[in-house]
């Protein structure tokens, strides 16, 4: 064995989980909810806001999903898959014997992290290519509607989703990496998950204080909803590059700590 636990190895260990089943059952069980939550609702708003248009077509119900689901379902997949392998296979005490097989840490972290990061973004995708289905299946396959009366053809709808879903995907970096970081230190999975979680939070509370004023664009999630600036008639696409660029060094830092601690850490502990 000169490579053990390589990548491929890791993924199929990953897929196999219950919770990573699970977690896909809940993704694609979410919009038909929704649906179900828009017939039995009342549809008399009349607004012109995403939620007020999400039924008049696939495009407007995909952004609504997005924009419902970027900031919390998405970010817990994120710090689940990226945050629970390390102390998951500390509490099944398997860790100790990966370690001593043997497999380099650098090899046996590096492996849980890519898996990690694929799982989230294939999250995304299928998120994305499900609710154009579920949406273009209930409410027709019209143009994007936007709330000055404009229309985007299906074209453009598919290139600005596409580009909002990457985003999604890179924002919620920060938080994977903060998960990371902690599943080195403990052997609960759930520790790891709840504090990415209590981090964004926080992070959306220090955002709400106009006093902290520009303090608040170095805040992880700062730039968490730029992406929705997209479905504008006129989309800036350069008003991204803020929020990866942040995104990029925060989940850097962190999964270089992880990195840090676990290699020096006790295998028996």
């Amino acid at each position: 064995m000169r490579r053990p636990l390589s990548p491929s190895v890791e993924l199929r260990r990953q897929v196999t989980r219950p919770r990573t089943r699970w977690s896909y059952l809940i993704l694609l069980a979410l919009p038909l909810v929704v649906v179900g939550a828009f017939t039995l609702g009342d549809d008399e708003s009349g607004g012109q806001s995403f939620a007020d248009l999400a039924t008049t077509g696939a495009a407007n119900f995909a952004v609504f999903m997005l924009i419902i689901t970027a900031e919390l379902l998405i970010l817990i997949l994120a710090a689940l898959f990226v945050g629970d392998p390390v102390p998951a296979e500390a509490s099944w005490s398997s860790l100790r014997y990966l370690l001593i097989a043997p497999v380099p840490r650098g090899r046996l972290l590096t492996s849980k992290l890519l898996v990690g990061l694929v799982l989230t973004a294939v999250a995304v995708l299928v998120l994305l290519v499900w609710v154009v289905l579920v949406g273009g299946v209930f409410y027709g396959w019209g143009p994007l509607s936007l709330s000055g009366g404009e229309t985007l053809g299906w074209g453009e709808v598919l290139r600005r989703l596409a580009v909002g879903a990457g985003y999604v995907f890179v924002a919620q970096l920060p938080f994977a990496g903060i998960a990371f970081w902690m599943g080195v230190r403990t052997d609960a999975p759930l520790a790891a998950v709840g504090v990415a979680v209590f981090a964004s939070i926080v992070s959306s509370i220090l955002d709400a204080l106009s006093a902290l004023g520009d303090y608040r664009r170095a805040l992880p999630n700062h730039y968490a909803r730029e992406w929705i600036a997209l479905f504008a008639p006129d989309a800036d696409y350069g008003a991204l590059v803020p929020g990866v660029l942040w995104a990029l060094l925060y989940a850097t830092v962190f999964i270089a700590l992880g990195y840090h601690h676990f290699a020096r850490k006790d295998v028996l502990s």
